[in-house]
Parts: structure tokens; sequence; C-alpha cells
């Protein structure tokens, strides 16, 4: 397993616009799509090629392809849903899947209110959400993937909190982890300092 924090500049840009209290709804949802497509760059560095021989206006060549099965996007309800467009404009072939959950506040066990996935098992699943504070609710939903026999699966999220990543890294060391920011930590009411606040209400407007 391994973590990936991407720190190209446009994107540490986006984001430092994003973290500021004041940029609207609109400019929040419009940075979040552009910081996802440009980590999908990363997400999909290493997915494999095949040679498949094609005719350019000159000549025949051998052309690169991507190889492999396919994906889905999987966002995390319902702030992992603005980050699926970016991935979307990167990989349109990508089937969507999508999974709602809560915690039950009497027992603390995971609720998850809906879960929809492809049929085909051997897809690698592109799990989003924008923000890994305690890592519960990601932990939660890689393991309903994995229970339900998805395999390859990665992380992509905004911002992290050390105490999240080490709660993913520990618990399912096979799950790459890709990130924008490793921000300072969590406060008592375990959001992410310095963080950007509650990302789900920035996005819909509902803050």
């Amino acid at each position: 397993m391994s973590v990936h924090l991407i720190d190209h500049p446009l994107i540490q840009h986006k984001l430092s616009i994003m973290r500021d209290k004041e940029t609207p709804t609109s400019k929040f949802r419009q940075l979040l799509q552009e910081i996802s497509m440009l980590m999908g760059y990363e997400v999909t560095r290493d997915f494999p090629l095949t040679y498949e021989e094609i005719e350019t206006p000159l000549q025949k060549m051998n052309a690169p392809k991507i190889s492999g099965k396919k994906v889905v996007v999987v966002p995390i309800l319902r702030a992992g849903l603005g980050m699926v467009d970016g991935l979307l404009s990167l990989i349109p072939s990508a089937r969507v899947g999508h999974i709602g959950l809560y915690r039950d506040e009497e027992t603390c066990l995971p609720v998850f209110y809906y879960y929809k996935m492809p049929e085909n098992k051997e897809r690698l699943v592109i799990l989003t959400d924008p923000m890994l504070a305690t890592g519960g609710s990601a932990c939660d939903a890689i393991m309903r993937l994995k229970n339900d026999g998805f395999s390859r699966i990665k992380l992509m999220c905004l911002v992290a909190s050390p105490q999240g990543v080490k709660a993913v890294c520990e618990k399912f060391p096979d799950v790459d982890i890709y990130l924008a920011a490793l921000d300072e930590g969590l406060n008592e009411k375990n959001y992410i300092l310095p963080g950007l606040g509650d990302a789900g209400d920035r996005i819909f407007g509902t803050k």
C-alpha cells in the first residue's frame, strides 16, 4: 500500500482557494471538479497498456491503448459526488457506483442506506471522498466493497488527517491512498485542521 501526495502547483493553488471561507459554492464546486481531474492523472498512472495496429494519415504503427479491466468510480455520499465529474472527464467509459452510509449514534456501527455497484467485480474501484478525517467512513465503505467481491480499490481524497490515513493504512494495507493535502490533524469535533470545513455543505450550498 502507498500514500500518494499529489502536490502539483495547480492543485495546491486551487485547493488554497477552496480552503478560503469566502469562496462561494459555485466556485468551490468548480474547483473540486478541476482538482479531481488533475488528481486523476496520478490515480490512473499505473494503468496497463496494450498495443494495437492503427493507420495514421502517413503510415501504420503500433499504438498504445489502455488495456485491462474497466473502472468504476464510487463516491461516498454525499460529498464524494463532487469528485465524480472530474474523473469522468478523463475516463468517460467508467461506470459509477454509489455508497451512502452514516454511523448509528447508539451502536456506533455503520448503517448503509444506499449501495449500488456494477456486477463485474473485477473492475478497479476508485473510491472518492473529499475529506479523510477519522477514516471511519472510508474504512466502512472499503469493507463493504471487499465483502461484495471487489478487491482492486484506490481511495482518492482531497484533504486528509494523519489519523485518517493511519486508520485506512492499518486496516487495508492493499489500498492505495491519493491525496491533494495531508493536514495537521483533527479538532475535538473530528474536523480536519486547517481543513476547508464541511465539504458536503460547501459543495451543495447547505452550510
